[in-house]
């Protein structure tokens, strides 16, 4: 019989004992769905109501509708669609603020593409691009203020030239 060290054996571990660890488990969309809206009808028709003309591209089956999308996918919509109605409004909103980010906004090929988008797709375009756009704002303040140290430091270096100028 051979005989294997279990790990974690030496002194040091034991003079300091781990806690166990604990994992979290995260709910499922159906535990979800049950402590918002109580049960799926419910979660389907928060949905509906957010999908008007203003957010809504209508791309669903019309046999099936809405009851037959995935729990985590209403959930899902529900967020981005609240999200975007408290933010902006409507989709013609949304798509003028990424317009407005990109600096794109006399481009009527990009905005007719646009509007051919759905409201989650615009959503995740419109967080990416204000990201991208809050990571170059401090990039460009960089070289501004190492153009100012660099014309400080000219007429620095040439006071004590004239110092030594007037010394000879």
């Amino acid at each position: 019989m051979l005989w294997v060290r279990p790990p974690n054996c030496r002194a040091s571990h034991l003079a300091h004992p781990r806690k166990k660890e604990t994992l979290m488990s995260s709910k499922t969309p159906l535990a979800l769905m049950k402590d918002k809206f109580g049960d799926k009808a419910k979660l389907v028709e928060a949905v509906e109501k957010l999908t008007g003309e203003d957010l809504w591209v209508a791309r669903t089956n019309k046999s099936k509708g809405l009851a037959h999308v995935s729990n985590a996918k209403l959930l899902r919509l529900h967020g981005i669609f609240t999200e975007v109605k408290g933010k902006f409004g409507t989709r013609e909103k949304l798509i003028d603020a990424i317009l407005e980010l990109e600096k794109r906004t006399k481009d009527a090929g990009y905005r007719q593409r646009l509007l051919e988008w759905p409201v989650p797709r615009l959503y995740d375009t419109y967080k990416s691009t204000a990201k991208r756009a809050e990571a170059s704002k401090p990039a460009a303040a960089k070289p501004a203020a190492a153009k100012k140290t660099a014309t400080a430091k000219p007429a620095a270096a040439a006071k004590p030239a004239k110092k030594a100028a007037k010394k000879a």
